[in-house]
């Protein structure tokens, strides 16, 4: 599932856009200034972020130019109550993808986060192709011809996590978090366990691996 970062320094606001995300099919975490945005993107792999101006601490303008300096190309929607060309343009500057103002028009923001969406070529059909290969997110199956194979839940997200960004690298905290939630009391270790269970399950499957990163993670590669 698609992870949106909302990061408001209006608790008000920050509760509308939630709930406005949540209702339409998007994981969402919540900062309210830059500084908390960067301190949720070390521990959450964010899709996507949805970000105020101004803000205490560290506005939108200053995380954006930090995001980018450091090669980051997450897309980033700003909104902001300033309407005036220059505050545009200076956002721009620092190298936000799209601008919205308020108040703000739910609708119209959800219309310009899927075309970031789209534009940064992130899977929302719920499915991924790979070859012959295809994982159905609804039914939690993967097919390759004829041969269909049903995973338990947590199998099946973590697979579609990693092949949904093949070639990126994810802490074994990160895929814990995401999939089994910040507050499990699972040990990171099942993260270990379920990897193992994924690679004996499609073991001789020439569409796709899972790689262990040394002193990092997991990552996938797809290989058609």
């Amino acid at each position: 599932m698609i992870h949106i970062l909302v990061v408001d320094d209006d608790k008000n606001t920050r509760m509308f856009l939630s709930a406005v995300l949540q209702k339409n099919g998007y994981d969402v975490s919540i900062a309210s200034n830059g500084e908390e945005a960067l301190e949720v993107m070390d521990k959450e792999h964010i899709d996507l972020v949805v970000l105020d101006i101004m803000m205490p601490k560290m506005d939108g303008y200053e995380f954006t130019k930090i995001l980018r300096e450091a090669q980051n190309t997450l897309p980033i929607l700003m909104v902001s109550a300033k309407q005036l060309p220059a505050d545009k343009h200076k956002g721009f500057l620092v190298g936000t993808d799209d601008y919205i103002t308020k108040p703000i028009d739910d609708e119209e923001m959800l219309y310009r986060i899927k075309a970031l969406l789209r534009r940064a070529k992130i899977a929302s059909e719920r499915k991924i192709t790979i070859g012959e290969v295809v994982l159905d997110y609804d039914s939690l199956t993967v097919t390759r011809g004829d041969e269909v194979q049903e995973l338990p839940q947590k199998e099946f997200m973590l697979l579609y996590k990693l092949l949904s960004y093949p070639g990126k690298i994810f802490t074994r905290i990160q895929l814990m978090d995401e999939i089994w939630g910040a507050d499990s009391d699972t040990g990171w270790e099942t993260v270990t366990v379920h990897i193992g269970r994924l690679r004996k399950r499609f073991e001789g499957w020439s569409e796709f691996s899972i790689e262990s990163v040394r002193g990092l993670g997991y990552k996938a590669v797809k290989k058609k």
